[in-house]
């Protein structure tokens, strides 16, 4: 998951987090279809690359294990160190919006 991707989830957060202070009804039911699309499709994506690289980071493995030639040690270290970057920046955007809905559910009404 690239910084882009994660500036534009955070970005698409406060969006939706100003929008939540404003105490309109119309801005609340007219923005909640458009921006749950786009939010999953962020989401969904984000996770479909994280899947992509752990599964490159598999196969570079394996074929290393095989003694394919074409796999240098340091490239199956490199596509490995990938997936788990990636993989921990996708717990760390997990965890902020647990919190950031334990925070919602929290609120009083």
């Amino acid at each position: 998951m690239s910084d882009m991707e994660i500036n534009r989830v955070i970005a698409q957060m406060r969006t939706l987090a100003t929008e939540m202070n404003t105490p309109t009804a119309h801005n609340v039911d007219a923005a909640k279809p458009a921006g749950d699309d786009q939010f999953s499709n962020v989401l969904r994506g984000a996770i479909e690359k994280v899947n992509d690289q752990s599964n490159i980071a598999s196969e570079s493995v394996d074929g290393f294990l095989r003694g394919d030639e074409s796999q240098s040690l340091a490239e199956v270290m490199v596509a490995t160190q990938k997936a788990s970057i990636s993989f921990r920046a996708m717990t760390e955007v997990r965890n902020r919006l647990i919190e950031a809905y334990r925070e919602v559910m929290n609120m009083p009404i």
